[in-house]
């Protein structure tokens, strides 16, 4: 699966705000009901928490999607 990269200006970025950031979501309250609803993984794993911090190096997967979270210096 090819993976979209989602570059992070600071140390972490929100699963919420990755959601958003890459337009599966279009508002930041509607991550809950998303993460209830779809499945979501975070490096192979499912994950419901909107509020999980991702670092660079982590992969989320969202229906048939890979989004690999790297640093803006990369």
């Amino acid at each position: 699966m090819e993976r979209e990269k989602v570059v992070i200006k600071g140390s972490y970025i929100t699963l919420s705000q990755l959601l958003k950031a890459v337009d599966v979501i279009s508002t930041g309250g509607e991550a809950k009901w998303f993460l209830m609803e779809n499945d979501v993984f975070l490096n192979g794993e499912r994950e419901m928490r909107r509020g999980k911090k991702l670092y660079p190096g982590d992969i989320v997967e969202v229906a048939d999607q890979g989004y690999e979270v790297v640093d803006e210096d990369r």
